[in-house]
């Protein structure tokens, strides 16, 4: 087994170590482990999407699990971004400085962002193989699209990734409703819209900084 990690991944694991290190700091120094104690989690979850999409760039042939493998990245993609929301967590707090906070919060939400763009990008080169240009921009949008959908629906309605098994009708219902009827919804679309938005603005930004050669 090959466990070397690419320079991407070495500087995203960089990235999730420096932001844990300041949460563990944080619960030794206040002794409050209740406090961004979601950060470990929610980091946890984001990684899911980029480690499946780095096994898909692996992939030099056709394989049986591709499909089902897809669809569990598209479900858990979601939860990268969601870090963004976490933000809200930030306040002023009288055990902590704030300053120390708000860089525990903002490389929390720095790592969702990397590591949903990243997973992206490797999706968007393993679809590249076998899809036309216009059907994988195509896609690489609707996941965006669907990812502003995630993160609503986790942040303010609670679902998670894992209600597709645990609670689908739930899932289904509340889905059908927001699509079938969407006057109904005007936060959850406006949110939606916005922040795909958001995300594909960072994500082209990234890619053209990769192609901007150093002169």
């Amino acid at each position: 087994m090959n466990l070397k990690l690419s320079g991407t991944s070495r500087m995203l694991l960089l990235s999730i170590v420096f932001c844990m290190i300041l949460l563990i700091v944080r619960f030794v120094y206040t002794g409050d482990t209740v406090t961004y104690r979601c950060y470990a989690w929610n980091t946890f979850l984001a990684t899911i999407p980029y480690l499946i999409s780095t096994w898909f760039i692996k992939q030099r042939e056709g394989n049986r699990f591709v499909l089902p493998l897809l669809f569990v990245w598209i479900l858990f993609l979601p939860n990268a971004p969601y870090l963004v929301t976490d933000l809200f967590h930030f306040e002023q707090r009288t055990d902590a400085p704030l300053w120390y906070d708000l860089l525990l919060v903002t490389s929390g939400a720095w790592n969702g962002v990397l590591l949903g763009m990243a997973s992206l990008m490797n999706i968007e080169r393993f679809l590249s193989r076998y899809l036309k240009p216009l059907v994988v921009k195509t896609l690489v949008f609707a996941s965006l699209l669907l990812c502003g959908y995630g993160v609503f629906i986790g942040r303010f309605l609670r679902f998670n990734s894992w209600d597709v098994v645990t609670d689908p009708g739930g899932l289904a219902m509340a889905s059908a409703h927001h699509i079938l009827l969407p006057l109904n919804y005007p936060k959850l679309w406006v949110f939606t819209v916005l922040f795909a938005g958001f995300l594909m603005i960072i994500y082209f930004t990234l890619k053209e900084l990769g192609k901007t050669s150093v002169r």
